[in-house]
């Protein structure tokens, strides 16, 4: 059982009827890779190492870094001109337009801390200060491109037991 089943993660998450293989949690061996365009992909690059990300060299050359994130999550830094290559649509500017919030996990409350201030110390803008959800906590910055990033810290209990059911268990 995957720990999405366990947690509860997946459910109701399909209509009835309508499971494909895709809605199955996650099968041996699938990867996440996220695209990203940055304009200096060096730069980029420097400050995603300074957070303590690695990359992996076999990916990476002069337009694309292949940024690991966790055991099958990546994110594919690329020149503006490599995205291009593989988007049809037009570039936004992520200093003027949101797409998505980039959020990844720490392994303390500390950290979460520690890891947003070294991004803020190698040039990001704070976006949100610290939220504290009881069960989570999370700070946002910008990164050297606008790319909005959250770097978040949960409780092992509550993703076992969901937020609700965590925040129930400790009003007591």
């Amino acid at each position: 059982m995957s720990s999405a089943d366990r947690t509860g993660l997946l459910d109701n998450a399909v209509e009835p009827g309508l499971e494909t293989d895709m809605t199955t949690p996650a099968h041996p061996g699938r990867m996440l890779f996220v695209n990203m365009p940055v304009t200096d992909l060096e730069r980029s690059k420097a400050f995603f190492a300074g957070l303590g990300f690695t990359f992996n060299p076999l990916f990476t050359d002069e337009t694309a870094a292949c940024m690991l994130i966790g055991e099958s999550s990546f994110v594919m830094l690329l020149t503006r001109e490599k995205f291009a290559e593989f988007s049809k649509l037009p570039i936004a500017d992520p200093r003027t337009h949101a797409l998505a919030l980039y959020s990844f996990s720490v392994a303390s409350r500390d950290e979460v801390d520690t890891v947003s201030a070294a991004a803020l110390a190698a040039g990001a803008t704070e976006a949100d200060g610290a939220e504290d959800y009881g069960f989570m906590v999370s700070r946002s910055f910008f990164d050297l491109d606008g790319h909005g990033w959250q770097v978040m810290w949960m409780d092992p209990a509550a993703v076992e037991q969901g937020p609700e059911a965590f925040a129930a268990a400790h009003e007591r």
